[in-house]
């Protein structure tokens, strides 16, 4: 059995060899089906597959873009099943297989873990789960765990500076910042030291260098500035307010939802797992899981449907 997740822009595969993840922006219509081929034993090995690329702007809506990787994935795995918000299976494309890689995180852990809130924070975005009332959960769109403050667009690597921050404080002096898509969060995590380059797998805002160096210019771009205007310092400051908005807003998500579920821990995962375990004193799943937990969707998904299995069968 082998677990798939098909984000926007990353794949993220468990088999038994481990965890693999790959760089793979749809928009740019990514070789999904190349990639998967080479994780293909047997024709037929049986493939348990969640999704959330479908929102990619490359498709006109997400029934288009669910059609998309459902299709794609099969060319690779025929007999690949799909998990969707439902909660169940699907062995073709329907609506409700849209983002249900959160739901199957939930499924696989709301039982060792029914006291738990999970905060699971990737490249893109930050998914908070509460993990006590799976049914509640059940149905829940993108746009619905939007409102709830279940799910937050901000993560470790890609995104806007600018999403986050309209102006930062220089030298004591409040300075607006530019919406252009000069710098990224990877750029301010690589320079705070929360990520390696080795770590900044995504596309670079201006397609160049992933090294303190170069995120240190792109930093400098969102004030409008070169790198010798500002000085390091200036460029260490920009990041370090992006990092206290960011790391502010997730808190105050994570408070309310342990508060509203009567929740008493919370569980991180994804590549941000150790740093907001840390901040906001978690248990990084990784010392459960280990690796998988940078995929852990597509670990989740594997667990259940192997779960599933052994019940049917027995």
């Amino acid at each position: 059995m082998i677990g798939i997740d098909v984000g926007g822009a990353n794949l993220k595969i468990v088999d038994e060899e481990g965890v693999h993840i790959h760089y793979c922006p749809l928009w740019e219509r990514s070789p999904v089906t190349h990639i998967l081929n080479r994780y293909v034993t047997s024709p037929d090995e049986p493939a348990a597959v969640v999704m959330s690329g479908e929102l990619a702007d490359c498709f006109e809506n997400k029934m288009e873009g669910i059609s998309f990787i459902v299709d794609t994935v099969r060319k690779a795995f025929p007999l690949a099943q799909f998990y969707g918000t439902d909660g169940e299976f699907h062995d073709r494309a329907v609506p409700q297989l849209a983002a249900a890689n959160w739901l199957a995180s939930s499924d696989y852990l709301r039982k060792e873990y029914p006291d738990a809130v999970l905060l699971d924070i990737g490249s893109t975005t930050a998914d908070i789960i509460p993990l006590n009332n799976f049914e509640s959960l059940k149905g829940l769109t993108d746009l619905r765990r939007l409102q709830k403050g279940y799910l937050l667009y901000t993560g470790m690597l890609r995104g806007n500076i600018a999403a986050l921050v309209r102006s930062v404080t220089l030298d004591s002096v409040e300075t607006p910042v530019s919406s252009e898509y000069f710098a990224a969060s990877a750029d301010a995590h690589l320079v705070l030291g929360h990520i390696t380059s080795a770590e900044y797998s995504t596309d670079t805002p201006d397609k160049k260098e992933k090294t303190r160096l170069a995120a240190l210019r792109r930093l400098a771009r969102v004030v409008c500035a070169d790198l010798d205007e500002i000085g390091e310092n200036g460029a260490y400051q920009i990041a370090g307010q992006f990092w206290d908005t960011q790391r502010n807003i997730i808190r105050d998500k994570v408070s309310r939802a342990m508060d509203d579920s009567c929740s008493t821990s919370l569980l991180t995962a994804g590549i941000g797992a150790a740093l907001l375990a840390r901040e906001l004193g978690g248990t990084d799943l990784s010392s459960r899981i280990g690796e998988a937990a940078d995929a852990l969707p597509a670990y989740a998904v594997r667990e259940v449907a192997l779960r599933g299995s052994l019940l049917s069968r027995g």
